[in-house]
């Protein structure tokens, strides 16, 4: 792997200022066509989940400059339309504003991707993202119910247009290798000033950094994230995959910026309850996986009992936490 680097950079003015502060050292050479990946993953918007839409505003804004066209694009969710999230999160207001055109990758034209050596025999991706001249990630600093860490190459799963693509889970790994692969973004820029830990990607707790983490490789911006989280990126599946196939060695990774051991802080990792256990064994099937996520009405049913099993946990541990009031003496 050749050599890479990524800045730390701690947001103490406007996050317009930070970032162009720092895209001076990671500069886009004119470019036609820009895409941006955020992460765009509820309908509506859920800090330290969802990308900040202020940041996807002024790098729009910044981007604007050295292209002729940036296009913002996120595919369908599976339980919810993109149009949906976009305009629920409030990205396609804000980066329309900043001159950006939106995009639904699930409704764009697809190319056909095939894999030599791999178990994943083919891909399909939007054309969109296929035809732009530079690609540039998005993503956000959390943990991940599934993964344990989500970031960068997490991210890009989403541009996987069919919103089935949960049925890629059993090989996921894989295919979030291929697709780093294939879509080598050009720079990633890490949301990281809102991040979440615990029981990510959507409903876990809040954590404060002021961080905005940039790279000129998105695994890197993962594994220097992981630095800042107290998690071993080693112990990631994928993350330990993508080492393997690319020979990453740790002086691959030039840090700039703030120091990790500054803004480092031991992430509350997911809680392996039940419904993930549960479900950690059905994505190592393919079958299994198919057959609970055939359709939105089983999916939704899954999830009402998820649901249920963990309000009646939290009010089983809230009755053991409370004070057992005094018998009167006889």
């Amino acid at each position: 792997m050749k050599q890479s680097t990524v800045e730390i950079a701690q947001v103490q003015g406007s996050i317009a200022e930070t970032l162009e502060q720092t895209l001076k050292n990671f500069p886009l050479k004119r470019k036609k066509r820009i895409f941006i990946k955020p992460n765009i993953c509820a309908p509506k918007y859920i800090a330290g989940a969802v990308t900040t839409p202020q940041l996807l505003h002024d790098l729009v804004c910044l981007l604007r400059d050295s292209a002729e066209e940036v296009i913002v694009g996120e595919s369908n969710g599976y339980n919810y339309p993109c149009w949906e999230a976009l305009k629920g999160t409030g990205i396609e207001d804000i980066v329309k504003k900043a001159g950006a055109t939106v995009v639904n990758l699930s409704e764009d034209k697809l190319v056909e991707v095939k894999l030599k050596n791999s178990p994943v025999e083919k891909l399909y991706l939007p054309k969109t993202i296929m035809d732009a001249d530079a690609i540039v990630d998005v993503p956000t600093m959390k943990t991940h119910e599934f993964k344990t860490f989500s970031g960068a190459i997490k991210n890009l799963f989403g541009c996987l247009p069919d919103e089935r693509r949960i049925y890629l889970h059993p090989k996921l790994d894989e295919v979030l290798y291929q697709l780093y692969s294939i879509l080598s973004p050009d720079l990633t820029v890490m949301d990281a000033m809102v991040a979440m830990e615990g029981n990510g990607p959507t409903a876990g707790k809040t954590v404060k950094m002021d961080l905005i983490l940039t790279g000129d490789d998105a695994f890197t911006v993962d594994v220097t994230a992981t630095k800042l989280m107290g998690i071993n990126w080693k112990k990631i599946g994928y993350l330990a995959l993508i080492a393997q196939k690319t020979g990453f060695q740790e002086e691959n990774l030039a840090l700039t910026g703030c120091r990790v051991a500054d803004h480092a802080r031991n992430f509350e990792l997911p809680r392996i309850d039940l419904p993930v256990e549960a479900q950690l064994r059905i994505y190592k099937s393919p079958f299994m996986t198919k057959v609970f996520f055939c359709s939105l009405g089983v999916v939704k049913l899954l999830q009402k009992a998820t649901i249920t099993y963990r309000k009646s946990k939290e009010r089983k541990a809230l009755s053991e936490e409370l004070p057992r009031k005094p018998q009167a003496p006889s």
